[in-house]
């Protein structure tokens, strides 16, 4: 992982330890969202990788898809 993309790694971290217990595990997606960044990241870097966390986290509402969504290669 780059090093850009290891420090925009650490808020997903930070979430997955404390704000994603309260927010239960009802995940429209397979993989998670945060698994999905943390994958994005690792595969693509920080800016592309960070660019596809924030489309899908913006895919993810109620009027959105659900299903599996893998990181594209």
């Amino acid at each position: 992982m780059t090093p850009l993309a290891r420090l925009l790694s650490l808020p997903v971290h930070a979430y997955r330890k404390t704000f994603s217990s309260y927010v239960g595990y009802g995940c429209r997606y397979q993989p998670t969202c945060s698994a999905y960044a943390l994958e994005a990241l690792e595969k693509h870097g920080g800016v592309k990788g960070s660019w596809l966390a924030l489309r899908r986290i913006g895919r993810c509402h109620p009027l959105g898809g659900s299903g599996i969504d893998n990181v594209p290669d």
